[in-house]
């Protein structure tokens, strides 16, 4: 928020849930305890609605995995059948093949059949585009 901005909000004492003073506050909280209500207007409009929240939320812990994000990483890279994903990622084809039906359940992936042979894909762009900017943080 702006000083000038903060200059003309209006401050609300709030009372220390404990009754008592903060007599120190940790490292990273405020000393004084008050709510700026235009700062938190702005940030409550800003708030997805729920159904958007869970969704993204199941999205992240789909993404939450070691294994599925190798195999991310791998059809990053270009479209591959079970048995080049399970080579590539270094893990059994009965292992990948259930990781792929959670990702596909997730939206993550999708598949076109060619003959007999399945071949995975990413869904689109976001999943690339979540999972190289969690690599590259991790990276730093």
């Amino acid at each position: 928020m702006s000083a000038e901005r903060e200059a003309r909000a209006p401050l609300l004492a709030v009372p220390h849930p404990t009754g008592q003073g903060r007599g120190g506050a940790q490292e990273g909280e405020c000393e004084v305890r008050r709510v700026h209500p235009e700062a938190v207007a702005w940030a409550s409009a800003a708030l997805p609605d729920a159904r958007c929240v869970e969704q993204a939320s199941a999205f992240l812990k789909l993404m939450a995995d070691p294994t599925r994000l190798r195999i991310i990483s791998a059809l990053n890279a270009t479209e591959l059948c079970v048995c080049d994903l399970a080579a590539a990622v270094g893990i059994s084809e009965s292992a990948v093949s259930h990781q792929l039906r959670l990702l596909r359940s997730g939206r993550v992936v999708t598949y076109r059949k060619a003959g007999r042979v399945a071949y995975y894909r990413l869904l689109d762009h976001h999943v690339t585009v979540m999972v190289q900017s969690a690599l590259d943080h991790a990276r730093e």
